[in-house]
């Protein structure tokens, strides 16, 4: 048996709420003990599921394992993950399973959840009104190994192993292991402690001729070429297979994630799919400090695919990815097919989104151009069919519009949501900090972006390489700070829609206002705009540096940047690429050169 005890809170509105209370330690889970708590954690969710009305799930202060042994193992299709050609099964690894759960606030109150082997930690399927808070996720053994450079040669590199990660020499090769899994080579991110940057490289480490052990957690690396890294610098490898999430949330409303520090997550990261109002707040996404790591996540950190309702993200730490901090986008499907008259047969078409139901009864779809991402056509869905993973048969309310194209997409337009990404911190991300294509309202303001590689704010859309829709008609990017982001091939904020031709009289992306912001920046471009339509750039601060993303860039391909004084810019003028953009506003923009 189990105690339940209630409690009485206030709410907005001052009218008492009654509130069931579970304790997780009287399911049978130990903290601070390296026993599985994954049975107790399942027996108590059954549990909550049993009540009526509100139930909080506390678990008493502590470190909790979940080992994947008694872990569910269930079959989802995560977008942007793993192609049928990568990973046939789709089988994910459950360390905690809510499916149709209610009303259930999940309190960690500071306790540590330490997974084991490769799970996704956190799964919310069809949920409604949940809570997660106060609560930290961990990898035991984190599947990014990670090393430092003590010393280089003429054609050998010695490294000290961060004792997380575990190896094995099989014939002078290194495989990297872990609980149930293994890989060689892969790719692989350079971090530099001193200046706080993490940018991806080729994986030289996996040419090498011969690797030995010198000594605990030492490696040496031959090979027939001098090493071009400085000692001090961290090594970052992983396999390139996104074969599990860190969380994933589908088909579920009125999500929040609070106070709770996710400090490693395998595959891909926190993973929104056809959900609705989620709300991220005061988030931790870093290693913890006392693990020594310089990696908490093996992708993305938050990607949102076809959510409605409010999207909101704030107050947050981003630090440490091997891809983009957050990306938030629809998907087009490309039109395959007209059974009918009033029928479609459209197909995924990017390898790694396939098999997740794109589209509901009464969903409004815009018909769109491949070639200018220009919609021609809207209708309204009456039924769907899964016609296998990859494609989906679609009854129309009405009769299919003619002249369709031969590459024409569609896309979802009833799951778009409104956005607002507010007071974040981002740094360590070697692409880029925000990616947002939604029609609905967009904010993002008042975070800092230090150091991004690539943009700090990228708007595209496409339909020939992601398929990643769609087309922005309201965003304002206020009050923000990027500290040296972007190269000179990929401007600080870049508004880029993938079309074939740009045109003016046809633009993709409309109403966008970037005002109040601080850009530290040297040669790298703080705004590329194409085929956008009401663009306003107004009450911007640009000091150009001495030192700034040219520097770095220059240290990984000398042969190809000029000197700091040559691309310099002098103007503001020079720092804005504009391209088939009409109804643009740059005036009252503050500009400055920052001398050494």
């Amino acid at each position: 048996m189990f105690d339940i005890h209630h409690e009485v809170h206030p709410v907005d509105d001052d009218q008492p709420v009654h509130r069931t209370v579970l304790c997780l330690t009287d399911f049978g889970a130990v903290p601070d003990s390296d026993g599985d708590a994954q049975p107790a954690m399942r027996r108590a969710i059954e549990a909550a599921g049993r009540l009526e009305g509100p139930v909080l799930l506390d678990c008493p202060q502590g470190c909790y394992h979940f080992y994947p042994d008694a872990a569910l193992r269930v079959p989802y299709y995560i977008t942007n993950t793993a192609s049928e050609e990568e990973l046939p099964d789709v089988t994910k690894t459950a360390g905690l399973l809510l499916k149709g759960r209610r009303q259930l606030t999940l309190d960690g109150n500071g306790s540590l959840f330490l997974f084991h082997g490769k799970q996704t930690m956190l799964i919310l399927d069809g949920c409604t009104d949940m809570e997660i808070r106060n609560l930290h996720l961990d990898y035991v053994q984190p599947t990014v190994a990670e090393m430092t450079v003590e010393q280089c040669g003429a054609d050998f590199c010695e490294v000290t192993v961060h004792p997380d990660s575990r190896y094995e020499l099989i014939g002078g090769r290194l495989d990297w292991t872990g609980e149930g899994w293994r890989f060689r080579g892969g790719p692989m991110q350079v971090y530099v402690p001193v200046q706080n940057i993490t940018w991806r490289t080729d994986n030289w480490l996996a040419e090498a001729r011969l690797v030995e052990v010198i000594g605990p957690h030492s490696l040496r690396f031959s090979f027939g070429f001098r090493p071009d890294v400085a000692p001090g610098t961290v090594l970052q490898v992983r396999d390139g297979i996104r074969d599990q999430a860190g969380i994933f949330i589908t088909e579920s409303s009125g999500v929040t994630l609070q106070n709770t520090g996710v400090h490693f997550m395998h595959g891909l990261g926190i993973v929104g799919q056809f959900s609705r109002d989620l709300v991220f707040r005061q988030l931790d996404l870093s290693p913890r400090s006392e693990t020594g790591r310089t990696v908490a996540g093996f992708a993305d950190f938050i990607h949102l695919s076809g959510c409605r309702g409010q999207l909101l993200i704030e107050d947050s730490r981003f630090s440490g990815a091997h891809d983009d901090a957050i990306n938030v986008h629809g998907t087009y499907l490309r039109i395959a097919g007209r059974p009918a008259g009033n029928t479609l047969k459209v197909r995924f078409m990017h390898p790694q989104s396939y098999g997740f139901m794109a589209f509901h009864t009464g969903d409004e779809i815009e018909f769109v151009r491949a070639e200018s991402l220009t919609a021609y056509a809207v209708s309204r869905v009456a039924g769907v069919r899964q016609l296998n993973p990859r494609e989906l048969e679609l009854t129309l309310e009405g009769p299919v519009p003619p002249g369709i194209g031969g590459n024409d997409v569609i896309e979802n337009v009833t799951w778009t949501p409104e956005v607002e990404i507010r007071g974040n911190v981002f740094s360590r991300i070697p692409t880029r900090g925000i990616l947002a294509t939604t029609r609905r309202r967009t904010v993002i303001a008042d975070n800092v972006f230090e150091r991004m590689q690539m943009s700090a704010i990228l708007v595209a859309a496409d339909a020939e390489s992601w398929y990643e829709s769609g087309a922005v008609r309201d965003m304002t990017i206020t009050g923000n700070t990027f500290i040296a982001c972007g190269s000179s091939e990929a401007p600080v904020i870049h508004i880029a829609p993938e079309k074939k031709e740009a045109d003016s009289g046809a633009p993709v992306h409309r109403n966008i206002r970037i005002e109040h912001n601080l850009f530290e920046t040297g040669d790298t471009p703080v705004l590329s705009a194409r085929s956008t339509e009401g663009l306003t750039f107004r009450h911007n601060r640009v000091v150009v540096a001495a030192t700034d993303a040219g520097d770095r860039n220059r240290e990984m391909d000398k042969d190809k940047d000029k000197s700091m004084d040559e691309e310099r810019f002098s103007s503001l003028e020079k720092a804005i690429r504009l391209t088939a953009c009409s109804e643009v506003d740059l005036r009252e923009n503050s500009f400055c050169i920052e001398e050494q």
